[in-house]
């Protein structure tokens, strides 16, 4: 009994310690999260940090760990909830955008942290690859239920489409935070629904794009 209330104890204080954590690395960079930063930010002393984290390296994954926890509970597994399709897809987008319009300290970490560590190898940076490879993938199942109930073409390229709702939805942040475009939401949802008109399975051959003939040589 004393043991499980003992261990309850420190996952709690754990948890609230990464929450700090996040907000500080945000703020700061995930480079610039170590111990002693968290230790000054918390209060706590780093013997008892590092008894949670053990190293700085081992802290920042755990840091973005606790982002990328975050993200999945408040928009992409409530969206899987919704009926497969279009309804999903479009679940997916108003809870990213929900969770975009947070005003959060620092912002969403995982979008900073991708410009923050991309040219700089080693285990964080592995780590954030695979996370948005992660988030990629769900994108890509969600555009294939799509496909599946017949909202989207059967040609439609899952990969290329589930890329190009990522390129709109990074775009979205940039927009809404730094440029503070009173219209990023509403062009932001325009694009996605142009995605999804591009890949309707009813589209008529006059709405594909066309490439001009090249002009005929004087013979």
């Amino acid at each position: 009994m004393r043991v499980t209330e003992v261990l309850s104890k420190g996952e709690r204080t754990r948890e609230a310690v990464l929450a700090r954590a996040v907000e500080e690395a945000a703020r700061i960079g995930v480079g610039g999260l170590t111990i002693g930063s968290l230790a000054a930010a918390t209060g706590m002393s780093k013997s008892g940090l590092y008894a949670h984290f053990g190293s700085k390296e081992s802290l920042q994954l755990a840091v973005l760990e606790a982002a990328g926890a975050e993200f999945a509970t408040s928009v992409v597994v409530p969206a899987l909830s919704a009926p497969r399709g279009l309804e999903r897809l479009r679940t997916l987008v108003d809870l990213w955008l929900t969770c975009g319009r947070r005003r959060q300290p620092g912002g969403c970490l995982i979008v900073k942290a991708g410009a923050e560590l991309d040219d700089q190898p080693g285990a964080v940076r592995d780590h954030l690859r695979g996370m948005h490879a992660r988030l990629a993938d769900s994108l890509e199942r969600v555009v294939a239920g799509a496909i599946a109930t017949g909202e989207l073409a059967p040609t439609t390229d899952t990969a290329r489409f589930a890329s190009d709702v990522y390129a709109v939805m990074l775009g979205f942040y940039h927009s809404y935070r730094l440029l503070e475009d009173p219209q990023a939401e509403e062009r932001t949802r325009a694009a996605i629904e142009a995605l999804i008109a591009a890949s309707r399975p009813d589209r008529a051959p006059h709405d594909l794009p066309t490439t001009p003939d090249p002009p005929s040589s004087a013979s």
